[in-house]
């Protein structure tokens, strides 16, 4: 089995900064693609940033310049360091991972649990 499971989030001030973690463990023989996606109350879950395995980011528009996504492939930890938080970054935020695990023969995708951001108005 594969888990992803995301932590750093909470509550912090307009203008304040968090940085999400996202750990992978289990039976992992490599990893793809990772990213990060949103959603608040009431919306649809938006992709917030992706990185290909080759080292390539997106963003979405509202968070470019403000939010960094990165890896530590070592220890198959993703990353979001979030500064310059605004209200309107308010959202459970989920990790996922394309991953191929032993045994497979092709990769699949897998999601966090979410961790929740508030950023009060």
């Amino acid at each position: 089995q594969v888990r992803l499971v995301e932590s750093g989030g909470g509550l912090v001030q307009p203008g304040g900064s968090l940085r999400l973690s996202c750990a992978a463990s289990g039976s992992i023989l490599s990893i793809d693609g990772m990213g990060w996606s949103r959603q608040a109350p009431g919306k649809q879950r938006e992709l917030v940033a992706g990185l290909t395995s080759g080292g390539n980011t997106n963003y979405a528009d509202s968070v470019k310049g403000r939010f960094t996504i990165s890896r530590d492939s070592a220890k198959n930890t993703l990353y979001l360091q979030m500064n310059s938080l605004k209200p309107e970054d308010t959202a459970v935020y989920y990790c996922n991972a394309r991953i191929l695990m032993y045994g497979r023969t092709s990769y699949a995708a897998y999601w966090g649990q979410g961790t929740q951001v508030t950023v009060p108005s």
